[in-house]
């Protein structure tokens, strides 16, 4: 739509924006996602997008960067079973029975399902079909091991769908003992902590995932008053949990719940609690006598006022609190995340940033949305966008 509006073709936008036209011409087309905010932002920009739009481009750019990181569904559900077109192949050398009547049932061993199935779909429809009651073959009419038939308590067409759904259950059965809590040894046996962090399948807790691994990490986030919404679902704000904990914690920032952040999160020692929004714009307003509003419109628009947010940037490094304080711009200062997290010693240096040149321009793309407004003043309040911050 930007590009319909501003009238020019892609070389002539990609040059003003910084972008070559090709890879316009593929974030446009929906073909990519720029990995980048700033090339969103810049290109909106040269179409004379409003403050609001930017807010908006901004929104739906960070919804399509997580889309870009969740694994597609590995598990389909599966078909109907035909016990009249299939047949499991015998499972050893032992000869099939003359006894019924009709073809020789196929034993291909393409029989089963075609390569990429889920795990439901790797079990063979049928396969204990020619399985009686008490475990000796004859099942579905086939005779027993002393020649003696024997017959499903089920009519013949349901008991192939009936073995499908028995196998099903006992493989969710199976699946779901690695959930409980508790269980960590690949035997089943409960482990000494009793904690679902320390079981088999919570071995690794990272962006994109969606289970109940993440639930807990989220859950024990909540637990040191963390704010965040417990879903399941390890997307952006649970990064920017989990990573402030970390330096919290005085822990690596690996992005992920690794055993050291597990024993942290188990051992409840790091409170999250922090500034309220009012408190840090009251505080923001204390110091930055010359020019209050703007300063807190640009913290809001950087960090929504929340004095741990964490946003990661393409290059690896990220941005810290309430000012989004990057880490080239920490060194400068001579501080470190954790201190960044410190509200009033971020609000300081931000000060100390503007300071410079008595200007904002330490967060250019935040700036560019108020002056883009038409109707803007120096009291916005951007609802919902957040940027790169300071220059990485």
């Amino acid at each position: 739509m930007l590009k319909d509006r501003s009238g020019r073709g892609y070389d002539r936008l990609g040059k003003e924006a910084g972008v070559s036209g090709s890879s316009l011409h593929r974030y446009c087309s929906g073909l990519s996602v720029p990995t980048d905010y700033r090339v969103v932002h810049a290109f909106a920009k040269v179409c004379g997008a409003s403050a609001e739009e930017l807010r908006e481009l901004h929104r739906l750019w960070a919804l399509a960067d997580t889309e870009r990181d969740v694994p597609a569904a590995t598990v389909k559900e599966s078909p109907e079973p035909a016990a009249e077109t299939k047949a499991e192949p015998a499972p050893g050398p032992a000869t099939r029975p003359t006894a019924q009547p009709g073809p020789e049932p196929k034993t291909e061993a393409g029989a089963g399902p075609g390569p990429g199935a889920g795990a439901v779909d790797d079990i063979t429809p049928g396969r204990n079909v020619g399985t009686g009651p008490d475990g000796e073959p004859g099942g579905n009419g086939e005779p027993g091991t002393a020649g003696t038939p024997r017959r499903s308590r089920l009519p013949e067409k349901l008991s192939p769908r009936v073995a499908v759904l028995a196998a099903v259950a006992a493989v969710v059965l199976v699946a779901g003992l690695v959930w409980l809590p508790g269980m960590n040894s690949d035997d089943g046996s409960p482990s000494d902590s009793g904690k679902l962090l320390y079981s088999p399948a919570c071995r690794t807790v990272s962006m994109g995932q969606h289970d109940e691994c993440v639930r807990e990490v989220q859950t024990l986030l909540a637990r040191a008053k963390g704010r965040l919404a417990i879903d399941g679902d390890f997307g952006p704000e649970t990064l920017r949990r989990l990573t402030a904990f970390q330096v919290l914690a005085g822990l690596p920032a690996t992005s992920m719940a690794d055993e050291a952040t597990k024993e942290a999160l188990y051992a409840q020692k790091v409170t999250m609690t922090t500034w309220s929004a009012a408190r840090v714009a009251k505080r923001i307003r204390e110091v930055f006598v010359e020019d209050p509003d703007t300063a807190v419109a640009i913290a809001r628009c950087t960090s929504f006022l929340d004095p741990l947010y964490v946003l990661p940037n393409t290059n690896g490094s990220r941005n810290w609190g309430v000012f989004q304080i990057s880490d080239a711009r920490l060194r400068d200062l001579g501080g470190t995340p954790r201190r960044a997290f410190d509200p009033d010693w971020n609000i300081r240096a931000a000060h100390r940033l503007w300071s410079v040149r008595h200007d904002f321009h330490d967060w250019p793309s935040c700036e560019a949305a108020l002056k883009a407004s038409p109707t803007a003043t120096p009291t916005a309040t951007p609802k919902a966008t957040a940027t790169a911050g300071t220059k990485s």
